[in-house]
């Protein structure tokens, strides 16, 4: 399974396009409509393609219900545009390597890397099924997104979730819940001796928010993690506030389920706490995993991620990995270089040629 120079021009034509199409979670509409005229022209072989809502997916020619079923998985949305771009965002600018623009890096350069390697896939039989999909509503982790694909293709054994780790494979992943927690107390008049101040009994359950450790850490991933980001209370500077509310960002390892965690919390502080969701779990695979053992002997070195992708809605084996940083993520002028494309590509298809799963 080989690529060639007509896999990295297409690569980058369809990256320039997407970048010039704004795909704002939720709004990917038109840069759903580009990208499936673009595999219609492109596809080596004869496709079926299919989509739901704004997410485009194809399963490979000559599909075996007796084989497993590897999924190919990267995103068509983007983050806003943050205001210190210095050219417009949605303007693909090419100087020698590196292509700029607002979603080159995050996910653009993953999704067109596993385009191309889908294609190579189709042309050459293995021992696996494989699925391709460009999927929507990743950066705000939405239900039209992956979690609403999911039913619709056939049982998928494992997948690989594209995302710029400059080819590393990410074998865990942090998940995260948001809680709302709200300390009451009973209104009264600032300058006397009466009323609960709700800010004072909030007080001491954000201390524990501050200075709680969970017993079980990760090898990969570390603690779990707790913040107190948001914090509201009272009305007017005379007034005993009753009710003081503030948010908990929890970043979640793999030894708890988001569940478990919340359990822990209610049982630990006075305040109501609520999770606004428990669906974004931290997510692990091991390293005796096919895909994992085959990254190794090609010299990748598995890490844990601290940032969120579907990894999260994705309850089977998953592997994070895809050309590009992290750290050039929802940045102004992000970019990705073309050999790193050119890279990914070349490590993906020898992880993938041959695979047995």
């Amino acid at each position: 399974m080989k690529f060639g120079e007509k896999n990295i021009k297409q690569a980058v034509e369809l990256l320039k396009m997407l970048v010039s199409t704004p795909s704002v979670s939720r709004d990917e509409s038109v840069a759903a409509d580009k990208l499936q005229m673009f595999i219609e022209r492109s596809t080596p072989v004869m496709l079926d393609i299919h989509r739901h809502g704004n997410n485009i997916w194809c399963i490979a020619p000559g599909y075996d219900a007796q084989r497993p079923t590897l999924l190919l998985d990267a995103h068509i949305d983007t983050v806003k545009p943050v205001a210190g771009w210095s050219t417009h965002p949605h303007t693909p600018i090419v100087e020698g390597d590196i292509i700029y623009g607002l979603g080159s890096n995050d996910d653009g350069g993953s999704l067109v890397t596993m385009l191309q390697l889908f294609y190579l896939i189709c042309k050459k039989p293995q021992q696996y099924n494989t699925v391709f999909l460009a999927s929507a509503e990743e950066e705000v982790s939405g239900k039209n997104g992956i979690e609403a694909i999911i039913p619709h293709l056939p049982p998928i054994a494992c997948a690989i979730v594209g995302e710029p780790t400059a080819m590393q494979p990410a074998i865990a992943e942090k998940g995260l819940m948001v809680l709302d927690c709200v300390a009451h107390g009973v209104a009264g008049h600032a300058a006397r001796n009466t009323g609960e101040n709700a800010i004072y009994k909030a007080m001491q359950d954000i201390e524990w928010f501050r200075t709680h450790k969970f017993p079980k850490s990760s090898a990969l991933l570390g603690d779990v993690k707790m913040s107190v980001t948001q914090i509201m209370a009272g009305t007017q500077h005379n007034v005993i506030p009753d009710e003081c509310s503030f948010v908990v960002d929890v970043r979640s390892n793999e030894c708890y389920s988001n569940k478990e965690l919340l359990e822990i919390i209610s049982n630990s502080v006075a305040c109501d706490v609520n999770a606004r969701s428990t669906r974004l779990n931290s997510s692990f695979i091991s390293t005796e995993h096919p895909l994992v053992k085959r990254a190794i002997e090609l010299g990748r070195e598995p890490f844990g991620s601290p940032t969120l992708s579907n990894q999260a809605l994705l309850n089977i084996p998953t592997l994070k990995m895809g050309p590009g940083e992290s750290a050039r993520s929802h940045t102004a002028g992000e970019f990705i270089k073309i050999s790193e494309i050119r890279e990914g590509l070349d490590i993906f298809v020898q992880m993938l040629d041959g695979l047995e799963l």
